[in-house]
């Protein structure tokens, strides 16, 4: 039997809204029994895109994050139910009941992920369900059919020959909130974290220092990471965890230059001058 997840590259997201748009064209004003009744037309984000900015100006970096049910493995949702209105299917999608689960808003409180919704009007918790009824036609969800930038990669868990398997097997990927512990089976690529950058100018000329070495090394392990200046002079190092960091410049006829810095929050050096050597 299948067992269906699906990894999204939030590299690959730009916010073009077309997995929203589809998600509410297959739910509103359909039903699909026994698995879900129809989505109203507004108020409800089965797919959502959080925006998720970084830094400061002039350096500033925004990502836009799908959020959906992560259909956890150890889902607080199924918990919080009563009377199984709340369950997990053999192939890990986990479908809230329309019939039983009406009038229980704790299950809406339940998701560490706020990704279920009331529907005030039918008094019925709800949220993704994978499609459920369009993989049973051997499809896939209209989400990952729609997205242009195959930001969203969907298959089955269990077949090492999919996609999804190989890139969740190569251990590049994450929860979106691993403290949560409820073992989701939707994965995350490029999931935002700290970074440090900043431009280098040539401090004799003025000018943008191109093709400077600048190594990055965590003060706690000693891992150092190495990258160069472009024609503008900037550097990045992204991905970075909160900590104690040094970054050395290093340029053929410039003195060399370490700057140590406390990451806490994303940060911007700005204009490091390199001074020349006498």
């Amino acid at each position: 039997m299948a067992k269906w997840g699906m990894v999204i590259d939030i590299t690959k997201c730009n916010a073009c809204y077309s997995c929203f748009i589809a998600c509410k064209d297959e739910y509103w004003d359909n039903d699909y029994p026994p698995y879900s009744a129809a989505q109203p037309r507004h108020g409800q984000f089965w797919m959502d895109l959080v925006k998720k900015e970084r830094g400061v100006c002039p350096c500033v970096k925004v990502a836009y994050i799908p959020v959906l049910c992560m259909h956890c493995d150890n889902a607080p949702c199924v918990k919080a139910a009563k009377n199984r209105a709340v369950y997990k299917r053999p192939d890990g999608i986990v479908i809230i009941d329309p019939k039983k689960a009406v009038g229980q808003r704790q299950i809406v409180d339940a998701c560490p992920y706020q990704a279920i919704f009331w529907n005030e009007e039918k008094q019925l918790p709800q949220k993704c369900t994978f499609c459920v009824q369009r993989l049973e036609q051997g499809k896939i969800p209209k989400c990952v059919q729609v997205c242009p930038s195959r930001a969203l990669i969907f298959g089955d868990l269990a077949d090492a020959r999919t996609d999804v398997a190989k890139i969740v097997a190569s251990r590049k990927t994450e929860a979106l909130d691993p403290g949560r512990k409820a073992k989701p089976r939707v994965y995350y690529l490029g999931v935002p974290k700290l970074f440090i950058a900043g431009s280098v100018v040539y401090g004799d000329t003025d000018e943008c220092a191109e093709g400077v070495s600048v190594t990055l090394t965590k003060q706690s392990t000693g891992k150092s990471t190495k990258t160069s200046t472009n024609n503008f002079g900037d550097f990045e190092f992204d991905g970075l965890g909160a900590g104690k960091y040094s970054v050395k410049f290093e340029c053929n006829g410039y003195k060399g230059k370490t700057v140590a810095i406390d990451l806490k929050t994303d940060k911007y050096l700005g204009a490091v001058d390199l001074t020349k050597r006498r």
